[in-house]
């Protein structure tokens, strides 16, 4: 019997080749998917002002009145002082979600573009600004 000693394997020129292919790819795809996992953000907050806008309006139904500044967006989960028409909580999850960069929403209420405003600075954190720090806002 015969036993094969010959170690087959890659040649380094194989090895760099495919390197060199994956590199290209990554060039090339990377900045794709940075693109759409940027806009993600976004379009995720402009979701949650809209869900917060449900949730705010079952509370104007039940109470008469958006929460004010004071009570601010912990009203919709837990029932302010002397409240007797509160019927919550009125979010899904029994919290207040942060925006997708991890910051607390802005509510003020009563607003100056209509009953209450609800913004999120975006990316930046700052007012103002394009694409990914673009502020996200309720009355637009």
């Amino acid at each position: 019997m015969k036993k094969n000693t010959k170690h087959k394997g890659f040649t380094l020129i194989e090895l760099l080749v495919v390197l060199s292919i994956i590199g290209l790819l990554g060039a090339v795809v990377g900045p794709q998917v940075m693109k759409h996992l940027g806009g993600a953000k976004s379009k995720s907050s402009k979701l949650q002002v809209e869900d917060f806008g449900a949730a705010l309006d079952m509370f104007y139904m039940d109470n008469g009145r958006y929460p004010n500044s004071q009570e601010g967006l912990n009203a919709l989960v837990q029932a302010p002082t002397g409240l007797e028409g509160w019927n919550g909580p009125y979010m899904k999850k029994k919290k207040i979600p942060k925006d997708p960069w991890k910051r607390q929403y802005h509510y003020v209420s009563p607003g100056q573009n209509g009953p209450y405003d609800l913004y999120s600075y975006g990316a930046d954190n700052a007012q103002g600004g394009e694409k990914e720090n673009a502020d996200i806002l309720s009355w637009e």
